[in-house]
C-alpha cells in the first residue's frame, strides 16, 4: 500500500485525461527523465524546436540532469556537472557540482515540484479542472511548481516570502501564476505555513508543501543520485577516486536524499547538511534570518531522513554574497585570472547561484575537517545559478560600492581561503536523534502529523520502501494514464 497515494479516483482521472489531449499532454515517467534514452525519438525531434523554457508540455520530459546545455533546441547528452578547480578551493580534495541551470526555469526544483504533482495527478487525487495546485517555497519550488502546473494544465498558486529577490516575483506573474507574499525572508518558513492554513479552508487549494512532499525526496533520491552516480563512474573513477562526501544545502531535504542513495553505493560516502550561520538549525537549534536563498530552515522537514546525516555545517551568508560578487564581478574575475583560474572556469561561475556558492564553500570545509586528499571526490549541487540574482548584484553595488581589486583580494581570502573547520560539527547516533526530535515540535504539535509516524520514520526500511518502492508504483500510475489518453501512439 502507498504511503503517499491514498485513493484511484477513476471519475476525476476522465476529467484529467480529458484536459490531456485538449492540452496534449503526455507524462515522463520518472525512469525516463533518469535514462532519457528511453524517450521516444519522435518526441526527441519535436524537442529539437522548443525552448528550454518554453511553455509547452513536451518540456516535461526535459525535467531532467542530462538536457543539452543550450536554451532552445536542445537534446539529451551527459549529465550537466561543473568542477571547481583548486586554484580556487584551495583544497586537495577535488568538488564537483552538479548544474541545475539547464532544467526548465533554471533550477532542478522543477523536477521536485513535478515528482508532487504528477502521482496525484495521474492518481485521480488532483482534479485539474477545479482544483488549485498551491506551492509554499522560499523560492524555486514554487517557481517549478508554477512551470509544472502551467504544461499539466493546473492553476498554480505561489506562496514565497516577501523579500525574495524580484526576478522570482516577475516571472511568477508572467507565467500566469497567482502570487502571495508572506511576511519575512527565507528563514520566515512558519508564515507560509500559515498561509497554507488559511488557504485549506477551501477544499479546491491542493497544498503542494516541499516539506513535507515524500515525492520530493523521491525524485532526487532516484534521479539526482543516479546523476551523481553517473558522472563520478563515467568521468572521475579510474580506480583510486572515492566518493567521499556529498554536500547539500537542508532546505526542503529533498536534495539531500540523494545523499541516501549514495550510501546505497558507496557506503562510505558522508552526507553533509549545509546551512547559514545565521540560523543553524541543525547545527544549534539556532534560528534567525539570513540571506542565502533557497535553502529554507527554523525546523526539520518531515521528509528529512535524519538517520542518514552525518554532519551539519554552517556558512555565513556574508561569505556567500562577497564571493558572489568575486565571480561575477568583472574586478573579482580579473583576480581570479592572478590566481591561475583559467577563462573556461572564469565563465562558468555564473552557474552558481547564491545557494550553490554556501554548498561550495561548505564542501571546502568539509574537505578541511575530513583532511581529505587528491583522491577524494566531494559532490554537491549547483541548484540555480546567478540567472535568478542580478538584482542581488545591483544591491551589493549599492549597500557596498565599487567592487575593486582590494575587495575581490580580501574576498577571496576572507571568504574562500580562510573557510576552516568551526560551526562544523559530525553527528552521531544521539545527535542524529535529537535533529529527528526536533520534527516533533513542528509537525507533530503544529501540523497534524501523528505521534505514531514520527516513531516509525526512525527505521531505515521506512525510508527505504519510501525511496525505492514508491517510485515504482508512480511509473506504474503514468504508464496507465498514458495509454489511457493515447497521445503516446503517434510517436510509436
Amino acid at each position: 500500500m502507498s504511503k503517499i497515494i491514498k485513493k484511484i479516483d477513476r471519475e476525476v482521472r476522465k476529467n484529467t485525461v480529458k484536459r490531456c489531449v485538449e492540452k496534449n499532454i503526455i507524462i515522463p515517467t520518472f525512469e525516463q527523465l533518469k535514462n532519457p534514452e528511453l524517450i521516444p525519438e519522435g518526441i526527441k525531434e519535436e524537442l529539437k524546436n522548443i525552448g528550454l523554457w518554453d511553455v509547452n508540455p513536451l518540456n516535461l520530459f526535459r525535467i531532467t540532469w542530462k538536457n543539452e546545455p543550450t536554451k532552445h533546441g536542445g537534446g539529451y547528452g551527459d549529465v550537466n556537472f561543473f568542477e571547481i578547480p583548486r586554484e580556487i578551493t584551495g583544497i586537495k580534495a577535488r568538488v564537483i557540482g552538479l548544474v541545475g541551470k539547464f532544467f526548465p526555469t533554471g533550477s532542478h526544483k522543477v523536477g521536485a515540484a513535478f515528482g508532487c504533482l504528477v502521482p496525484r495527478l495521474v492518481s485521480g487525487e488532483f482534479d485539474p479542472t477545479r482544483d488549485k495546485a498551491v506551492w509554499p517555497s522560499t523560492g524555486n519550488y514554487c517557481r517549478g511548481g508554477a512551470f509544472d502546473s502551467v504544461l499539466l494544465g493546473c492553476t498554480p498558486v505561489a506562496i514565497l516570502p516577501e523579500e525574495m529577490s524580484q526576478e522570482r516575483f516577475t516571472w511568477l506573474k508572467e507565467i500566469g501564476s497567482e502570487v502571495i507574499a508572506t511576511p519575512g525572508c527565507e528563514s520566515n518558513v512558519k508564515e507560509i505555513y500559515d498561509k497554507c492554513w488559511e488557504l485549506r479552508e477551501d477544499p479546491k487549494n491542493v497544498i503542494f508543501n516541499q516539506f513535507d512532499e515524500f515525492a520530493n525526496p523521491i525524485y532526487h533520491y532516484n534521479i539526482t543520485g543516479s546523476a551523481i552516480e553517473e558522472v563520478f563512474e563515467k568521468f572521475i573513477n579510474t580506480g583510486k577516486e572515492k566518493l567521499s562526501a556529498y554536500v547539500s544545502a537542508t532546505g526542503s531535504a529533498g536534495t539531500i536524499a540523494a545523499g541516501d542513495y549514495l550510501k546505497t553505493k558507496y557506503p562510505k560516502a558522508r552526507t553533509i547538511a549545509s546551512e547559514a550561520l545565521q540560523c543553524p538549525t541543525i547545527l544549534e537549534n539556532g534560528f534567525g534570518g539570513h540571506r542565502i536563498e533557497g535553502i529554507g530552515d527554523k525546523h526539520i522537514p518531515w521528509v528529512h531522513n535524519a538517520m542518514n546525516t552525518d554532519a551539519a555545517v554552517a556558512i555565513d551568508d556574508e561569505d556567500c554574497m562577497r564571493t558572489m560578487q568575486l565571480f561575477n564581478e568583472k574586478t573579482g574575475q580579473e583576480f581570479l585570472k592572478t590566481k591561475g583560474v583559467s577563462e573556461d572556469v572564469i565563465e562558468k561561475l555564473e552557474l552558481l547561484g547564491i545557494s550553490s556558492i554556501g554548498n561550495l564553500l561548505s564542501a571546502i570545509k568539509t574537505a578541511k575537517y575530513f583532511e581529505m586528499g587528491e583522491d577524494d571526490i566531494i559532490f554537491t549541487v549547483f541548484t540555480d545559478s546567478m540567472e535568478m540574482y542580478q538584482s542581488r548584484m545591483k544591491e551589493e553595488l549599492e549597500k557596498k560600492g565599487e567592487y575593486t581589486e582590494i575587495r575581490a583580494a580580501v574576498d577571496f581570502e576572507g571568504c574562500i581561503a580562510q573557510q576552516d573547520i568551526e560551526n562544523f560539527k559530525e553527528l552521531g547516533y544521539r545527535d542524529r536523534k535529537r535533529v529527528h526530535n526536533l520534527k516533533y515540535f513542528t509537525w507533530v504539535e503544529q501540523q497534524g502529523k501523528t505521534y505514531e509516524e514520527i516513531l516509525e520514520q526512525w527505521d531505515e526500511e521506512y525510508w527505504r520502501a519510501i525511496f525505492e518502492d514508491e517510485v515504482v508504483y508512480f511509473d506504474k500510475l503514468i504508464k496507465e494514464f498514458n495509454d489511457e489518453v493515447g497521445l503516446l501512439k503517434k510517436y510509436e
